[in-house]
């Protein structure tokens, strides 16, 4: 009975593991084309071949489809709702892009890019070998998210030049949380719909690479009128 039993306990674990490399590589992969397709949108939109959204679309379209996206994620549209939400965001990342095309803009762009690329692969990986689980982070995340979002807001009203550069360093600390996070939850278990373990990553590395640009753009010059 004792062998039968440890028998079951290896073939469990085995299948959880199993499991556990399957949602990665699908959350990974499905990551890496909803970042191209962003990246592709906000090109064209650059370009031209599309206008630039205004803020009360921006705001309508961001948050509905991301709600949409979380919604079907169980359900077979839930693939077109997720690339309905990236490129979407991609669209809406085209102004602030151009926003910045001055001068060095081109480079301080390519170096937030690298920067989210850099902090996104050395966070995953950690989690992934170490095997840590930072479950315990969700309340405090939950709390700065908070917190740094009221800021962004006071920010808007306040004249104070400072105070959106330290919003900006809140949400690349908050982003970097989030990933361990997220990737900690697919590793111990916690998610297992790799739609929503798509949707949280992006999230994170869109704000994080929106707040690096802002940051660089701080100290490397101002933005273009």
């Amino acid at each position: 009975m004792q062998f039968n039993n440890t028998e079951y306990a290896v073939l469990s674990t085995k299948e959880s593991s199993l499991t556990v490399n399957q949602v990665l590589r699908k959350t990974y992969f499905l990551l890496s084309l909803t970042l191209l397709f962003s990246a592709f949108i906000a090109t064209a939109t650059m370009a031209g071949f599309l206008p630039y959204p205004g803020p009360v679309v921006t705001l309508i379209g961001m948050f509905g489809l991301m709600f949409l996206a979380q919604g079907l994620s169980k359900s077979k549209w839930g693939l077109f709702a997720i690339f309905a939400f990236t490129g979407f965001m991609g669209y809406a990342l085209a102004p602030i892009l151009s926003a910045y095309l001055y001068n060095n803009g081109g480079m301080l762009i390519l170096t937030a890019l690298g920067g989210t690329g850099t902090i996104f692969l050395a966070l995953s990986l950690y989690t992934v070998i170490s095997r840590k689980d930072f479950s315990y982070m969700g309340g405090f995340l939950f709390a700065a998210i908070s917190a740094a979002f009221l800021a962004s807001i006071a920010s808007i009203f306040l004249s104070i030049p400072i105070l959106p550069v330290l919003v900006s360093c809140a949400f690349v600390l908050i982003s970097s949380g989030l990933i361990l996070f997220q990737t900690s939850q697919i590793i111990h278990g916690g998610e297992r719909n790799y739609i929503m373990a798509t949707i949280s990553l992006y999230v994170s590395l869109f704000n994080l690479f929106i707040s690096l640009l802002n940051i660089l753009s701080f100290f490397g010059g101002s933005r273009r009128n």
